[in-house]
């Protein structure tokens, strides 16, 4: 008995060691990234809107795969509202939409990147729906 709580000791040590910044783990990036650039398009673009249910639910799974890999409410907390991790997702936000042949104060070229985004039902796409 001893043994098994040592290794589920020396385990749950091990693996709090290895969580690294919430800004390093790709795939809660990628998806923060998808929701700012899906938010860019809506504000900018009479003619498209946000799937606000769809959206909530995604940033959802995005707080529950965080929560499954170890991190805390408050750490997730504190990674959201930070300043400077918003203005790295924007920043990130804005390279995905000039490398995708639109300008970030261009309403023509974000609505068409949009609609691709809306037909290719990409991540991006549906948090997104045409007016």
């Amino acid at each position: 008995m001893r043994a098994a709580i040592l290794i589920a000791t020396l385990f749950a040590a091990g693996t709090a060691q290895a969580k690294v910044p919430l800004s390093d783990v790709k795939p809660i990036n990628d998806g923060l990234t998808a929701v700012a650039i899906a938010d860019h398009i809506r504000v900018n673009c009479d003619d498209i809107s946000a799937r606000l249910v769809v959206a909530w639910r995604y940033i959802g799974q995005l707080e529950d795969q965080a929560k499954a890999m170890g991190y805390s409410e408050d750490e997730i907390e504190d990674f959201v509202t930070d300043k400077s991790e918003k203005k790295r997702v924007a920043g990130l936000a804005a390279d995905y939409i000039r490398a995708h042949n639109a300008q970030p104060k261009d309403a023509k070229t974000l609505c068409a990147l949009g609609r691709a985004e809306i037909a290719a039902n990409s991540p991006i796409g549906q948090l997104l729906r045409e007016n």
